[in-house]
């Protein structure tokens, strides 16, 4: 007789009893894990609670509950300000803000034209988005700068259309950021690659020596020094009749600048690249700038997005240096609006309007590299 097996049944197994206990995951763990690990660790995590509460509360405190937001109706210009003057210094002054937001973002550019500025910076920004977009890495993309960047210096200057002309001297704010940075960054990276690729010839020696001596010399001189040399000794060195303006100065200036920075990124990319990767295309019986454009280049580059990115940054930043030469960036914007005496006292909030613009900036160039990197990250895993 063959014997019978009973298996016992155990209670059911539920979801809830899989999950692991609420001391080991979950926001109570990971506060108990690194804030509250220790007794001093647990006392430096309050203190810093405490403290970063009461900021957040001053803050809050001024810049919205006893802030000022709108102008007084008044004739004279002279009590728009009092009553941000009232407070003294108890809420911020964005009356100020609304007083002078269209200088600090247009500089002087005549204030009935200011329109043509503005859409020049809604053309910049949806450039970079369809730059950004991997659907149009293509030829034509090429001809939507050329057709853009045309679009934008017809609107900035004018003359033609019906619409009157403005000379550059009138120009300012954001728009001359964008312009430096724009035309900047996309000259300086072919010239990078190019310095990069003569830097590391073997069969050029005396390319390769004037690459290392360009990258050098450039880099060893801070950006205000070069801006000063473009703005007053590069005149001197043009034939008798020629003088080009000084956005156009600043703007080489900037590139050469851009370039040797860039030139290092590049190359620390080409070097980081495996040996292999050079025989491979050697082997498969690839021309120089065949193996160049289609396998090296594109691997180095991936390679080093987060310091291209950051150099890029960098860079926008640092196109506010330009005031020393007397043009109208957006900071420098901000600091003639800072000098009219009806506002005199209120810079404070000047300052965070502008920084709030360069952060968003920088922080869209910040993301976008992330997001690309996660990319080619996920391509190169498959």
């Amino acid at each position: 007789m063959a014997a019978t097996h009973v298996v016992a049944e155990g209670p059911p197994v539920t979801a809830a009893r899989d999950r692991p206990p609420a001391d080991l995951v979950g926001p109570v763990a990971w506060l108990r894990r690194n804030l509250f690990n220790s007794w001093w660790s647990s006392a430096i995590s309050i203190l810093l609670g405490y403290l970063l509460v009461r900021w957040a509360w001053g803050l809050i405190d001024w810049a919205f509950v006893n802030a000022v937001w709108t102008l007084p109706a008044t004739a004279n210009p002279l009590d728009l300000a009092m009553p941000c003057r009232k407070l003294e210094g108890a809420g911020a002054c964005w009356a100020m803000v609304g007083d002078k937001w269209r200088f600090i973002l247009f500089g002087r550019y005549p204030y009935d034209m200011q329109w043509r500025p503005a859409l020049c910076v809604v053309l910049f920004i949806a450039l970079y988005g369809a730059s950004a977009n991997r659907l149009f890495w293509r030829k034509e993309l090429l001809w939507i700068w050329i057709a853009t960047l045309t679009v934008i210096a017809v609107l900035m200057w004018g003359g033609v259309l019906g619409m009157g002309f403005v000379p550059q001297d009138q120009w300012g704010g954001l728009p001359i950021t964008l312009i430096l940075a724009t035309f900047g960054l996309a000259f300086a990276f072919p010239l990078a690659v190019a310095v990069a690729l003569g830097r590391r010839s073997r069969e050029m020696p005396v390319v390769r020596v004037l690459c290392v001596g360009y990258v050098e010399l450039i880099r060893g001189v801070p950006l205000i020094s070069l801006l000063f040399m473009a703005s007053v000794m590069f005149p001197l060195f043009m034939p008798e009749g020629l003088n080009p303006d000084k956005l156009l100065r600043a703007q080489i200036a900037i590139i050469l600048f851009a370039a040797a920075y860039l030139a290092e990124v590049v190359r620390a990319g080409l070097q980081a690249l495996p040996k292999g990767q050079y025989e491979a295309a050697d082997a498969l019986g690839l021309s120089y700038w065949q193996k160049t454009r289609t396998i090296i280049l594109p691997q180095a580059l991936r390679m080093v997005i987060p310091p291209l990115v950051n150099t890029f940054i960098g860079f926008f930043k640092d196109t506010s240096l330009v005031l020393i030469i007397g043009i109208f960036d957006l900071l420098t914007a901000g600091k003639v609006a800072m000098a009219d005496p009806v506002w005199s006292g209120f810079s404070t909030e000047i300052y965070i309007v502008v920084a709030l613009i360069y952060f968003g900036f920088c922080y869209a160039m910040s993301s976008y590299s992330r997001g690309l990197e996660k990319q080619f990250g996920k391509a190169k895993n498959r």
